[in-house]
């Protein structure tokens, strides 16, 4: 019963969580909006939109593996890695645009799920060093791939799918609310998703209970790695070429989207609801610094600082709640729980 409403409690702090960022995201807006004139113009609302989807892609992918309680601190180098796959179809193979996009998604699927996936998932080992480890090895093969040079990707359809618009909104907007929709239907509609949300808030009684750990583990790394080649996809035809110096702190920024959007590092709580609206905080507040002129130096300390705050911030949540937690488990896998802690 203190499980039960030690987990109630959680949430609850989760749900002020994500509507103190929908508030703060409405503020900011709506300051931008009447300290600079240039913001509120369909432009830069074009970029505000665009550069906001690569962010957008990799912090929905972010969620899925920390609601397992994991973490993937390799998913900017796979970004780049990806792009790097997508320049190398489309201008050495000669794959088609539609084929070439396809094929650089399921690169991403297939190196999400069968390194870290395999390696965290099936083979047990520690997140954060198995993802450390590969964003160490990501990186050298972005150099040694493309030989440390930017590869111009030359495509009428590419480009539109970042500057073109359709029923009056950019591409890229449909296709970052198509993909939340999906990832919102998959978390919330889906056995997969109970699964997910079960693994995160205790493994070992989400195995008790017939939930296959490690393939939901698998799964989730390789739906990581996916949306993270499909932000390389975005990435190249905003920039019209695969480059090697992409994705560095796109990890960084998507930690804190999660987390603003009150999902936790203990994992088993929040979702890609949350996380949006964290991502549309952080690329109102990088546009609205650049349109207001602030050097770029800036802009990272700014999210270094938020970054700091909300981990922080959910440490303290999560030690005041431990307690309770260590009960739930313990309750959860049958065993009986003591008078006193």
């Amino acid at each position: 019963m203190s499980g039960a409403r030690g987990l109630k409690a959680l949430r609850h702090v989760a749900t002020r969580r994500y509507f103190a960022v929908l508030i703060l995201f409405a503020a900011l807006f709506v300051y931008f909006s009447v300290s600079q004139d240039r913001f509120l113009t369909s432009g830069n609302i074009d970029a505000l939109i665009t550069g906001s989807s690569i962010l957008w892609m990799v912090a929905i992918g972010l969620t899925f593996v920390m609601l397992t309680g994991g973490f993937d601190l390799s998913l900017g180098s796979l970004l780049a890695l990806s792009g790097i796959a997508m320049g190398t179809f489309m201008n050495e193979w000669g794959v088609p645009l539609g084929l070439g996009i396809v094929m650089t998604i399921a690169f991403g699927l297939l190196v999400g799920s069968l390194v870290n996936g395999v390696l965290i998932g099936w083979v047990q080992l520690p997140f954060l060093v198995v993802t450390l480890g590969t964003l160490t090895l990501y990186s050298g093969l972005v150099n040694l791939w493309s030989k440390q040079a930017t590869q111009a990707v030359e495509s009428d359809a590419l480009t539109g799918l970042a500057f073109n618009h359709a029923l009056g909104l950019p591409v890229p907007a449909w296709i970052m609310i198509g993909v939340f929709l999906f990832a919102l239907f998959v978390q919330r509609s889906t056995y997969f998703g109970r699964d997910v949300y079960a693994v995160g808030g205790s493994a070992e009684a989400a195995r008790l209970s017939g939930v296959r750990v490690r393939r939901t583990l698998i799964a989730v790394y390789g739906i990581a790695g996916m949306l993270a080649a499909l932000a390389a996809v975005m990435q190249v035809a905003r920039i019209g070429a695969a480059s090697p110096q992409v994705g560095g702190q796109v990890i960084f920024s998507a930690a804190a989207a999660v987390l603003l959007g009150g999902t936790s590092f203990a994992g088993g709580i929040g979702g890609v609801g949350g996380t949006v609206f964290g991502v549309l905080l952080l690329g109102t507040l990088e546009n609205g610094l650049s349109v207001s002129g602030v050097a770029p130096y800036w802009q990272q300390i700014i999210t270094g600082v938020i970054l700091v705050s909300v981990v922080a911030l959910d440490r303290i949540q999560q030690g005041g709640f431990k307690p309770t937690m260590r009960r739930l488990m313990r309750t959860s896998q049958g065993s009986p729980t003591p008078a006193t802690e």
